[in-house]
Parts: C-alpha cells; sequence; structure tokens
C-alpha cells in the first residue's frame, strides 16, 4: 500500500531554453550524457572493498532490526535512504585517514549492499514461511518441521540469488526504455547528489531536457524524497541537482551543506538513543508495551492496547497518515466489530488471543480474503493494461489495412504506433523541446558497455542460480516438495517478478505479499490430490517463498540499478555488490533468525508472527483444508466489496486528475495489516501517520527531516533488541 505523501509541487529550476534553430542539440546533449556517465562508470570508486565493508556492517544492522520487526509484525524495510546517510556520514568523519576521495558512486554501493544485507529476512521467508513450516504445522500436514541452522542457512543461500540476477535483463527495459520512475530510488539518488553537492559530481544526471518529460520523470522534479515507499517531496530544490544551473556557485552553499548533513547525523543519532533507552527499559519493565489507553475492560477482554514504542510511531511517520488510517480502520473492523461479534455468535469459542479457536485467529480469515481480492484486483490491472493499449493502438490500424489492402499484405504491415521518432534536421530547437515526442519516446543513454552486466555472465548467472535453488529445496525438504513442482514454482516467481518490477517502478510498491498469495493459488491447483495429500501445505508455502523472495530481491536491484543510474554508477559493480549483500544477508538472516527463535517463545507475546499465521492460513484456505464457522460468508462479502474499492482505486489513478477521491477508500491491503495485527501496534502507526500528516500537510515542511528521525527510532529498537537479547538469554529477571 503506498502511503500517502502530501505532495507540494515547488518552483521548478530556471533552464535556459533556446529557440534558435540548432539542429544538433539533442545528439550534443546525448554525448554529453554519455561522457558523463563513462566518466563516473570509470571511477574506481564504483566498487571498493572498503564501501562493501561499510555497507555490510550497516546491513547487518538492519538485518538484526527487520528481524525483530518482522517477527513480530511482518514488517521489513531496506532503509536505503538511511544507509546512505550513515555511509556518507561515516566516510566524511574518516576523510583525513583515507587517500581514495569518497564519492557519489561509492554511496551507491554502500546503500545496495546494505539494502541488500537487510531485506534477507523477508527475502529468505524468516518473517512468515519458515516460522510457520516450524511452528504452526500440524502433525497431519507433515509438521511440525525441525530446520536446523545448517539447513536454514543452505536454504536461504540458496533461495537468495535467482532474482538478483533475473533484474538484470529487465532493467534496459523499465529503467533505460520505458525510464519508470522507481520514486524511492530516485529518492535515494537526490539525496546522494545533495550530500555530494560540493562537488559537482554529486549531481544528479539529467537524461531528458524537454519540459514534458520535466513534468513526467521525478528525477526532474529535484526533489528530496523520503525514504518510506512513496518516497515525499521537499519544499526546497537542491541545485547540486542541476547540472545546468548555476547556482550551487553562489557563497555559502558548500558550508550550508556540510550543516545539513550534519543536522541529520545529530537528529538520527538522537531519536536513535530515545528508541534505545526505551526499549531496554520495556526488558525490565514488560507492562510497556500495553498501555490499556482505552480501559482495562477493553485492554483485558478485546486486546485494545497501545504499544508506546518509539520505532513503530517510526513505522507509521514512514508508511503516511492514509496508509496508517486504512490500518486503522481494518482494526476497528476486526477488533472492535468482527471479533466481539464472532465470540458472542459462537464462531470463535476460544480465548480471543487463541489463534486456533479464538477470534484473533477468525479474523484473520476474513483480512486474508481482503488481501487476496486487493492482490487479484491490482496484479491483474498490471496484466490488462499494457494489453488494452496496445490493442487500442493496433486494433484500427489492422482493420484500416484490411480493408484497404489485399489480405497477403495485412502479414507484411508495420503495427507500430504513429507516434515515432521525428528526424531532428525538420524541427527547431524549440520544436523539440516542446514537442517532445522524439526525446519521449527514446531510451534514456545508458553506461558504457564494459561497465554493464554482460549477456554471458547473465545467462550463466541465472541457470546457476536456479540450479542452486532446486538443490536447495531437495536438500531442505527431500520428497516432501516434488521436483516439478519446484520447476514451476520457480517459473512462476519469475513470471510474477516483472510484475512486481514494473508495479514497483510505477507505484513504488513492490506487492511481494500479493504475488506470494497469487502464486500459492496458482500452485494449489497443480498439487495432486491436494485437499487429502498430507505434504499440500508444505509445498504450498515452499512455492509461495519462492516467488516473494524473487519478486523483492528484482525488486530491491531495480530500486538500487536506478539510483545508480541517476548518479551515474557502474551497474555491474552494482550487481555484484548487491550479489555479496545477498549471500552474506542470507547467511547472517538465517543466525539471528535462530538466535530469536531459540531465546523467545515463537508464536508468543513478544514474536505473534501474525505473517506466519496469514501464510499457513492461505495454504490451507486454497489446499481445501476447511474453514472455521461463517468464516466463507463473511470472507466473501468482504473480499467483494474491498474487489471492488480497489478497482476504483486503479480506475481513478490512471486518470488525468489523479487521486481526487480514491484516498477515502480504504486500501484493501492496509485494511487488511490493520485487521491481523492487535491493536496495540496499529494505534502506535497511526499516532506516527499523524506525525507526518502534521509535519508535511499542516505545517508544510519538508519530509526529509522526519524521515530521518523515523529511521532514528526504527534503528533504535532494532539494535537494542539485541542487547534484550542477550539479557533473556542470561534469564536476567524483569522488575
Amino acid at each position: 500500500m503506498a502511503p500517502d505523501r502530501a505532495y507540494h509541487q515547488p518552483e521548478a529550476p530556471t533552464t535556459v531554453r533556446t529557440t534558435s534553430p540548432t539542429p544538433d542539440i539533442e545528439p550534443s546533449h546525448h554525448d554529453e550524457t554519455r561522457e558523463l556517465l563513462a566518466e563516473r562508470a570509470s571511477e574506481p570508486q564504483n566498487f571498493t572493498w572498503r564501501g562493501v565493508l561499510v555497507g555490510l556492517a550497516i546491513g547487518v544492522v538492519i538485518c538484526f532490526s527487520n528481524t525483530y520487526f518482522g517477527l513480530q509484525t511482518g514488517w521489513v524495510s531496506s532503509m536505503s535512504m538511511p544507509s546512505a546517510l550513515m555511509g556518507f556520514a561515516f566516510f566524511k568523519t574518516m576523510s583525513r585517514h583515507i587517500k581514495l576521495p569518497f564519492s557519489p558512486v561509492e554511496n551507491v554501493l554502500i546503500q545496495s549492499v546494505a539494502g541488500s544485507v537487510g531485506t534477507m529476512p523477508l527475502g529468505c521467508g524468516f518473517v512468515g514461511v519458515i516460522p510457520a513450516l516450524q511452528f504452526l504445522l500440524k502433525p497431519e500436514e507433515n509438521g511440525p518441521l525441525t530446520l536446523s541452522l545448517w539447513k536454514l542457512i543452505v536454504w536461504s543461500v540458496g533461495i537468495c540469488f535467482f532474482g538478483v540476477v533475473f533484474a538484470v535483463p529487465l532493467r534496459k527495459e523499465v529503467i533505460i526504455r520505458e525510464k519508470l520512475k522507481f520514486p524511492s530510488g530516485t529518492a535515494t539518488a537526490l539525496m546522494i547528489g545533495v550530500l555530494h553537492g560540493g562537488d559537482e559530481k554529486g549531481a544528479v544526471i539529467k537524461q531528458s531536457h524537454n519540459r514534458e518529460d520535466e513534468e513526467d520523470n521525478d528525477e526532474q522534479d529535484g526533489l528530496i524524497v523520503g525514504g518510506a515507499p512513496g518516497g515525499a517531496v521537499s519544499d526546497e530544490v537542491s541545485p547540486q541537482a542541476y547540472p545546468e544551473t548555476e547556482r550551487g556557485d553562489e557563497p555559502g552553499t558548500a558550508m550550508d551543506q556540510q550543516s545539513d548533513w550534519k543536522a541529520k547525523i545529530r537528529l538520527l543519532v538522537i531519536s536513535f538513543s530515545i528508541s534505545a533507552v526505551y526499549t531496554l527499559l520495556t526488558y525490565f519493565i514488560p507492562q510497556l508495551r500495553d498501555v490499556p489507553v482505552l480501559g482495562m475492560t477493553l485492554a483485558n477482554d478485546w486486546l485494545w492496547t497501545l504499544n508506546p514504542s518509539p520505532a513503530y510511531i517510526g513505522q507509521g511517520i514512514i508508511m503516511g497518515p492514509e496508509t496508517t488510517l486504512h490500518m486503522l480502520l481494518g482494526a476497528v473492523i476486526g477488533w472492535g466489530i468482527l471479533s466481539p461479534l464472532a465470540k458472542s455468535k459462537g464462531w470463535a469459542p476460544g480465548p480471543v488471543s487463541d489463534w486456533g479457536t479464538g477470534s484473533k485467529g477468525w479474523i484473520v480469515w476474513v483480512s486474508l480474503a481482503i488481501m487476496l481480492a486487493d492482490s487479484l484486483v491490482s496484479l491483474g490491472w498490471l496484466v490488462l493494461r499494457p494489453l488494452i493499449y496496445y490493442t487500442r493502438v493496433w486494433l484500427p490500424r489492422l482493420q484500416d489495412r484490411m480493408r484497404n489492402r489485399p489480405w497477403k499484405d495485412v502479414f507484411k504491415v508495420n503495427l507500430r504506433p504513429n507516434d515515432g521518432y521525428s528526424a531532428l534536421t525538420n524541427l527547431t530547437t524549440s520544436q523539440t523541446s516542446d514537442d517532445g515526442k522524439g526525446s519521449k519516446d527514446q531510451p534514456e543513454v545508458d553506461a558504457p558497455p564494459e561497465h554493464l552486466i554482460g549477456a554471458r555472465t547473465t545467462i550463466i548467472g541465472l541457470v546457476a542460480s536456479l540450479a542452486l535453488t532446486v538443490l536447495a529445496v531437495h536438500y531442505v525438504f527431500g520428497d516432501l516438495v516434488p521436483l516439478r513442482l519446484t520447476f514451476l514454482s520457480l517459473f512462476l516467481a519469475l513470471i510474477l517478478s516483472i510484475m512486481g518490477v514494473r508495479a514497483l517502478g510505477e507505484t513504488d510498491l513492490n506487492p511481494v505479499s500479493g504475488i506470494s498469495k497469487l502464486t500459492q493459488l496458482l500452485i494449489a491447483v497443480a498439487i495432486p490430490n491436494a485437499s487429502t495429500n498430507k505434504n499440500a501445505v508444505v509445498i504450498n508455502l515452499v512455492a509461495g517463498a519462492l516467488s516473494e523472495s524473487g519478486a523483492l530481491q528484482a525488486g530491491d536491484l531495480m530500486q538500487d540499478l536506478k539510483t545508480g543510474h541517476l548518479l551515474g554508477a557502474a551497474p555491474n559493480a552494482q550487481f555484484y555488490g548487491q550479489i555479496i549483500g545477498s549471500a552474506v544477508g542470507a547467511v547472517v538472516s538465517a543466525a539471528v533468525y535462530k538466535l530469536y527463535t531459540n531465546v523467545y517463545e515463537v508464536p508468543g507475546h513478544l514474536f505473534q508472527v501474525p505473517t506466519g499465521f496469514v501464510w499457513i492460513f492461505t495454504a490451507r484456505l486454497v489446499t481445501g483444508k476447511g474453514l472455521p464457522p461463517m468464516v466463507a460468508q463473511w470472507a466473501l462479502g468482504a473480499g467483494l466489496i474491498f474487489a471492488v474499492g480497489t478497482a476504483a482505486r486503479v480506475w481513478e489513478a490512471g486518470s488525468p486528475h489523479g487521486k481526487r477521491w480514491t484516498r477515502f477508500v480504504p486500501g484493501g491491503i492496509a485494511v487488511a495489516v490493520g485487521m491481523y495485527n492487535v491493536p496495540s501496534f496499529t494505534l502506535a502507526r497511526t499516532i506516527g501517520g499523524l506525525v507526518n500528516w502534521y509535519w508535511r500537510s499542516y505545517r508544510q515542511k519538508p519530509e526529509t527531516p522526519i524521515i530521518v528521525l523515523a529511521s532514528g527510532l526504527i534503528l533504535g529498537e532494532g539494535v537494542v533488541s539485541i542487547v534484550n537479547l542477550l539479557l533473556a538469554s542470561a534469564k536476567v529477571p524483569h522488575l
């Protein structure tokens, strides 16, 4: 669910436009861009072991944080902007002691490596699928499975590469040809450009210079965007983001930039410290995690408490007001209406907090139906939209040819749209700039071939990574997962990863949850005798995990490649950095997961693994294992309602006027998350969303400071949770 970002269009930067008929100005611009890309891609800082090591260190911190929050609520973040900021701060501090200057392309390497390490808890299934297999499978489903640390490492290393390699051939299509926006990747590039703004090499490369492209593409807006999915818009335009302007030469600019990044680091440290102190206190005073703000009756009987965690408030800041309010609506529907109803009617006779017989588990089925409906409509539109577009373009031309030409010529017709390239010699510069068709349809200038990932490397890497995945699945699960279904799962994962990458590029939302649920639905059809097959649930979970992993890895790499493209980083250096980060992240995430599950009860009060229950409930649903009383009727009704709502949101999003009224239509995924998470987390996130609204919409302030604040709050609890882990393993008593 893409958060509300309270968009404010700043004043566009001054750009000199000429009307003199200079036919070769467009090639000249492309030549300059090509030279700049070649220069930056050739810098030795594109791949340095010091950059890799710093990225790995930052990534390990994020990995601990994501495992902690993922086991609690399923929330995981790549933290690309904080990673870039921390890497910049480290090398700025060490600048007197290093010979090779720190540059923007090395900053790109750091955040690419850190992100690939940090997202592995989700990419390898350690916040959902693996807990479901280990702790939630029933004996009649051949469970629960016992997975040693070695098997977890084999599994995670086996599946952590194929999505990264598969993203490589997609890069040229979605970034160079189609020029998809990838807002978070663009945001990170802009922030890195501003951080390095004292040097002209810090500027984001501007690929096109007609007004239409400036309005349509985020990289032309000159905006500092929040590190959250969806990004945010700053009220200030950095002169360093535009090489053609001369405002960067104004006196005092470098000093202002130095104080600006120091202020951001100071804010990050302060927020980190506040969250760290709170987290340490919660170990000794666990009651701080469940404050009965609505009274003891609602707290004890219906689980309505507040977890005033700074980290969850920070998550709400990143999500934004629209998403968090939709999550609050989900909590009200699920925990305020459906939970008491199911309890009073006897549909969920057990304790409210029981996943099996209580209303907590009953409402998860309804939230699951909402998620499936939202995912099917959203992903279905991704498939239908290009088909509708090309049908509207090609069909009239084909009909015209069939009417006016002999039938033999029909098969010789060129069905390309009329909007093609215009001859530059027939256009003045003003026509080229103002009309914009030629440059808009042209692909962007790319890095030199020697800095791209070669076809041979891609083919060998894809074959090897797929083979490694098959071997890992067979080693870990043996005969539980047939080989043919593993191949089918990988095929679905690759196909659906394309949809995920396109959705990410257009909306900044990688629908990995919807993709995995769709895979579970499709793979259930291929399982023989699914309703009676004891292995059906295990097969279904593994298939969904593969698709989620592939979509997540491909999307993460594409965001990083967009960042690198805008700053001129060498794509092959980023690719190798992500491969290293994925390998290290796979091992680290397996070890961190094993640490937490050995010390804490899972599922338990601290780690409720709600996404694990969503996974296994989905597997049981699609394999025909039966439903609790009255779930089918309520789930069907909720699914239909939110399918219509999602269709309305998708339709309105494609209209020229944008989101006029659809922000008032609840998003299915956000509502579902509010339903399957206990209210304590949702209330804290809602507070954060309101903070975002107050800062961005009410006070009209740039979002970057509160994104830095939120990142510090999240990292503070994530890191100090390691201290709490050590205290718990040493059996230090609570107060």
